[in-house]
């Protein structure tokens, strides 16, 4: 099928031109965000591909379809940029990539846990700089701590996996409760309770209206005070202004995250030249404890092989009128 694949890079074109051999579709790749502004470029191709920053709101639907695009693949899992209301009106068919690779994300939640305790971040400063003090660097054992886990579908079963693996006791919280995570000696509980008995919270749930903001002023009030939260899932899960106060309070001990409610516009983007227009992503980052990646966390091989292989076989199953089993339900 003929597909326009919007806000790509480099590896996007090189791991979807090569899976793509196997498949025989006709791709054409963009680096600009899809918006209303650039839907033009659509005209002309029955498939669009896109990111979780491209805008997919009513104008933009409209102007795709009316271009004669009749499917929008995305490339991820989340599917909140997309309004669905409007994609059902208009017949638009959407497909998404629901497990790409959940050991990767998981993983990366690990690595800012343990950037963030061990300041490695400060270390590594330090030694390059030929300053070998360990004054600020004290961190704590993992061993024995509680991990509150929100969302336990397969990125957040694998989270709770290593964080067993390092001794800890794992509390979850989620609508439905994961029989592996079960077995694996995980206790569920509401949500107030988990905020209040961990020493870190991890997120791993997806952005949907009953999510948004699921942390702010009152949640972070019953965490436990000087405790670990981190978002390797959607910006949104977060109200950034109150993390701010809650850490100029000390409520919270320390931030580490791979996303960010505004990101679009700032990740996946090289802005090193460039004064940051946004105050409060400035202010986040002048904080000592506090680790940000810029979305990072699903960026391994076998995550963009997954992704490049799932998003081509639903274009297929579309095009040829095969069930598809990542079918958004609208």
């Amino acid at each position: 099928m003929k597909t326009a694949f919007f806000n790509t890079k480099a590896y996007d074109r090189q791991s979807f031109t090569a899976t793509n051999e196997a498949y025989g579709h006709d791709l054409t790749f963009f680096e600009s965000r899809l918006t209303l502004k650039t839907a033009a470029l659509a005209a002309g191709f029955p498939a669009i591909c896109v990111f979780i920053n491209d805008e997919l709101e009513e104008d933009t639907l409209r102007a795709v379809h009316s271009n004669g695009t009749r499917l929008i693949a995305l490339r991820c899992a989340g599917f909140n940029n997309v309004n669905l209301n409007v994609a059902k009106e208009l017949g638009l068919s959407i497909v998404r990539v629901p497990a790409y690779s959940p050991y990767a994300v998981a993983e990366h939640a690990v690595g800012l846990i343990l950037t963030l305790n061990r300041k490695l971040y400060r270390a590594y400063n330090r030694v390059r700089d030929d300053n070998f003090a360990l004054d600020g660097l004290l961190g704590f054992d993992l061993h024995g701590k509680t991990v509150g886990v929100v969302g336990t579908g397969k990125i957040g079963q694998c989270f709770t996996q290593i964080m067993r693996g390092f001794g800890c006791h794992v509390l979850a919280y989620d609508v439905q409760e994961n029989p592996d995570c079960l077995a694996l000696g995980v206790r569920y509980v509401p949500l107030p309770e988990l905020l209040a008995q961990s020493d870190i919270v991890s997120l791993h749930c997806p952005l949907l209206p009953a999510t948004h903001h699921l942390i702010n002023a009152t949640t972070l009030a019953q965490m436990k005070s000087g405790s670990m939260l981190i978002n390797t899932s959607r910006g949104g899960l977060v109200d950034t202004g109150a993390v701010i106060t809650a850490l100029k309070s000390g409520q919270l001990g320390y931030l580490g995250i791979d996303v960010y409610e505004n990101e679009g516009g700032l990740f996946f983007e090289d802005l090193s030249d460039a004064v940051i227009q946004d105050d409060t992503f400035q202010l986040l980052q002048s904080f000592s404890n506090v680790v940000i990646t810029a979305h990072q966390a699903f960026f391994t091989k076998e995550a963009l092989n997954n992704i490049a292989a799932t998003t081509l076989a639903n274009i297929r199953d579309v095009e040829t009128g095969q069930y598809c089993v990542n079918v958004v339900k609208q």
